[in-house]
């Protein structure tokens, strides 16, 4: 299929040498930009054009049936009945397999585009979906930080906030991990009905808070306040244009959860670096009856990502896009009496997209070697962190957004890190 027609990265500079920073063609031919993005363009015309983009598998995923361990017999005695048998998977080696449903995934990871990290956790976990999500969020367990990894890691590669909607947040409410010291989230749900929440009796104030009187006296601070009102509204206006200018032949599966309106923005030039998307509602606390509803949602999930990662080479972005999926836990070792299984501890993340070096990565964990039932974890996921800081986002120090040294993975070629022996 032919590639959509889209401005080149040297299009893309002088657009925005000429003050334009978010572009959108509106519907009469016009262009729309963010005034905070135009008034730093000249500075960030060479910015890179790299996306982050993070999935979060909310409940708690079962990583042992996610990607399978069907040579290990330890895994068919720990799980009688909800052990997926070796005729029914996708083996993607001789030890490892994934659910039948997962066929994007088993494409992505057959094609090189996925990294599978053994073992993902932490010391100490935490078995509560809020806590372990905030530590997840934060990357700072039981530290009680008050921003997020991905709000630090902003401010790190752009301390001064001069890029206008460097974060995005597709969901009802803002996550932690996008809390920023510099930098406000654009967060929304649905794009067509995108606007700010208040009541009608603070409308009228508002709006006014966006409108910088022509015989206003030059204030710093009352500058700031106006910019990001006028910012926010016209980013609101941006999202829906986005939004309905975008089309596309590609089939996001049957339960879309976000990545189709982060396509929207990307399709649209949006400044944004970073995206955060959420699978909502704990989805995947599968305690009782795991076995249908587990394949189910990974049918959603798998077929999910592996359509956007389509569509961003659809649109000619797919050098320029790697999408991170991780779970707050995974789940115990052994079944428990309601066929379901229990909150857990480590289990696997995914790295996804054509910049990838594709294969697996960390120790894989003992089935048999537990603590009180539970895996024992090979990979800080903080290494995760560090690896997509330093080797896709371009920060060379990511200590200083983690708080401490964690040894990258050689996820991305020409950029330092170790790739472990898996074993």
């Amino acid at each position: 299929m032919a590639k959509t027609p889209r401005a080149t990265s040297g299009d893309r500079k002088n657009l925005l040498r000429e003050g334009f920073g978010s572009v959108i063609l509106n519907r009469s031919g016009g262009i729309s930009t963010s005034p905070v993005w135009s008034n730093v363009a000249e500075a960030h015309a060479d910015a890179s054009d790299k996306i982050l983009v993070i999935v979060e598998l909310s409940g708690g995923n079962d990583g042992l049936n996610t990607i399978i361990p069907y040579a290990d017999d330890a895994y068919y005695n720990a799980r009688p009945h909800l052990g997926i048998r070796r005729d029914k998977l996708r083996k993607i080696d001789d030890h490892f397999g994934m659910q039948t449903t997962m066929s994007g995934f088993e494409r992505l990871y057959k094609d090189g585009q996925m990294a599978i990290v053994h073992g993902v956790g932490y010391d100490q976990p935490s078995f509560s979906h809020f806590s372990s999500m905030a530590f997840w969020q934060t990357g700072a367990p039981n530290s009680g930080e008050m921003y997020g990894w991905l709000g630090r890691m902003a401010d790190a590669i752009d301390p001064l906030g001069h890029n206008t909607n460097f974060l995005v947040n597709i969901n009802d409410h803002q996550s932690l991990a996008v809390r920023s010291k510099g930098h406000v989230p654009l967060v929304f749900d649905n794009p067509k009905d995108f606007s700010l929440g208040a009541f009608h009796e603070e409308v009228e104030a508002i709006r006014l808070m966006g409108i910088r009187p022509s015989n206003a006296t030059p204030n710093a601070m009352q500058d700031f306040v106006f910019d990001v009102s006028a910012s926010a509204s016209n980013s609101q206006q941006l999202v829906r244009e986005a939004w309905n200018a975008y089309t596309t032949p590609i089939d996001y599966g049957l339960i879309p959860f976000g990545l189709e309106r982060v396509a929207a923005l990307v399709a649209a030039d949006f400044p944004t670096k970073v995206y955060y998307v959420p699978y909502r509602n704990n989805a995947f606390d599968t305690h009782i009856y795991q076995s249908d509803t587990h394949a189910r949602l990974w049918s959603y999930t798998s077929d999910h990502i592996a359509a956007f990662v389509k569509d961003m080479e659809r649109l000619g972005r797919g050098d320029d896009v790697v999408v991170m999926v991780f779970s707050e836990f995974g789940r115990r070792v052994a079944e428990n009496t309601g066929l379901g299984t229990d909150h857990g501890t480590a289990g696997p993340a995914f790295i996804i997209g054509k910049p990838v070096l594709g294969g697996q990565y960390g120790g894989i964990p003992s089935l048999t070697d537990l603590n009180e039932g539970n895996l024992k974890y090979t990979t800080d996921f903080r290494r995760i962190y560090s690896t997509l800081i330093t080797g896709w986002m371009g920060h060379d120090h990511p200590s200083a957004v983690l708080r401490d040294e964690f040894e990258p993975l050689a996820v991305f070629a020409g950029r330092p890190g170790t790739r472990p022996q898996v074993g």
